[in-house]
């Protein structure tokens, strides 16, 4: 198993990307830690299922873009299992619109959940993996980020904000063996796509070279792949989940 012995926090783990994530985790060995804002019974029915499958888990109730929260949250993922070796910041909304009906509360709460979680989380974890002098730390971007979406300019800012994140922070931390890497997924198939109507879903479906929308487990697979040993040497990269809808 290539996470045997590891304990990964996640972020947004209650369902899509970051489930399929803390599945695969589960799966590979790690201990997860899980953050969820209000849904208790959603958080102990994951503990649950990940449970069944063998694994050590617990969720915490955390806002990981408020830093008083994300210091707590690290704090009681140490005491409980020791350390943390990984951190997956997967937390994101969206609140779409075009940009000229865009309130200044929309682009301030996705940049706050999308981004600004990101810098919470990073720098609370950032003393433990400095003690250790190692650790993975992962963040979910999106093609959105790299290219831009019209009526997403709150979105696509926070996305991409993530990118340059990711490479500050693989420049800052590299020398400790503490490496940072984006994951950028396009179209990947969950709840929230499951909403759109279907000539939509097809106009998506159509542009992809590869014909098909992803998975969230295509997404967790990845995330595995950078947070084990096996990606030991990269660093700084964003790597786009998305069929070859971005080729540049």
């Amino acid at each position: 198993m290539l996470l045997q012995g590891k304990v990964a926090v996640i972020t947004g783990a209650s369902r899509g990307i970051g489930k399929a994530i803390a599945q695969e985790f589960i799966r590979q060995g790690a201990t997860v830690a899980f953050t969820y804002r209000s849904s208790v019974e959603k958080a102990n029915a994951l503990e649950a299922e990940l449970a069944a499958n063998g694994g050590q888990v617990r969720g915490f109730k955390s806002d990981a873009a408020k830093m008083d929260e994300a210091e707590s949250l690290i704090s009681a993922v140490v005491e409980a299992f020791g350390t943390v070796d990984i951190v997956v910041n997967n937390a994101g909304i969206t609140d779409d619109t075009l940009l000229m009906r865009m309130s200044e509360e929309q682009w301030d709460r996705v940049i706050d959940v999308n981004l600004k979680s990101c810098f919470a989380l990073t720098k609370a974890v950032m003393r433990t993996m400095l003690k250790a002098r190692s650790g993975s730390i992962i963040n979910v971007s999106s093609v959105v980020g790299v290219q831009g979406n019209a009526g997403q300019a709150n979105y696509a800012a926070s996305k991409a904000g993530i990118l340059g994140f990711t490479k500050s922070v693989a420049l800052e931390l590299g020398s400790r063996n503490i490496r940072c890497n984006a994951i950028a997924p396009g179209f990947i198939e969950t709840e929230m796509t499951a909403a759109l109507d279907e000539a939509t879903v097809q106009g998506w479906r159509d542009a992809i070279p590869l014909k098909r929308g992803g998975q969230p487990e295509d997404v967790a697979q990845l995330c595995t792949f950078l947070a084990s040993d096996m990606s030991a040497y990269i660093t700084g990269q964003t790597i786009c989940v998305d069929g070859g809808m971005i080729t540049a």
